[in-house]
């Protein structure tokens, strides 16, 4: 990987990002999280980066790590349990969101592994020169909210607005990231769950 570490800060999350990188990234139903189980994970997280601010620095590996297994622990956890009205359940937006993931694969990016869960998304990829990160969630997701309130009939906002995106910056790293969307639905609960698959790992 080339170049050096940028960081900028979202409604609620920080992002990591550098040219050449992979990232495992996570986006969510709008319905899917409702703003107590949120708040709580920004406490915390907003308590990990007032201290190392305050102590006049960035953000350890360590405090990195912490704030991925908030994520993990708060959000996923959460996520599993089948939240909202779990869209993404319906096979026809699956598809759409999952044929979205794939349209530009070797084109604008790499996609190493991919699941489409009932009321989230979750991607292990790597822009191509000249894509970047936001460029590509953004897009994923400008596409298929609009076409997937087609399929279902309905107006109004379909993802939540902002992404968690991991910036992996080792094998050990890319090998978790890759095992552990591979595994969702199953530990979700989900048999026989077609909307999940990897390439070129």
């Amino acid at each position: 990987m080339s170049g050096g570490i940028d960081k900028r800060h979202g409604a609620y999350l920080p992002h990591w990002t550098r040219d050449g990188a992979t990232y495992s990234a996570t986006f969510r139903l709008v319905d899917s999280l409702p703003v107590s189980v949120l708040a709580g994970y920004v406490q915390e997280r907003e308590g990990i980066v007032a201290r190392a601010a305050a102590n006049g620095r960035e953000l350890s590996a360590l405090e990195r790590a912490r704030l991925d297994e908030l994520h993990s622990e708060r959000i996923e956890a959460y996520l599993d349990s089948g939240a909202g009205a779990c869209w993404l359940r319906d096979e026809r937006v699956a598809e759409l969101v999952q044929g979205a993931l794939m349209h530009f694969e070797g084109v604008r990016y790499e996609v190493f592994a991919w699941c489409v869960m009932p009321n989230h998304v979750h991607a292990v990829f790597r822009p191509r020169e000249g894509f970047g990160l936001s460029a590509i969630l953004h897009s994923w997701k400008g596409f298929t909210s609009s076409e997937a309130n087609k399929l279902l009939g309905r107006t109004g906002a379909f993802w939540q607005p902002e992404s968690y995106d991991h910036l992996i910056r080792d094998e050990e790293e890319f090998a978790h990231a890759v095992r552990y969307v591979l595994e969702n639905p199953a530990k979700a609960g989900l048999r026989d769950w077609q909307w999940v698959g990897c390439r070129g790992v």
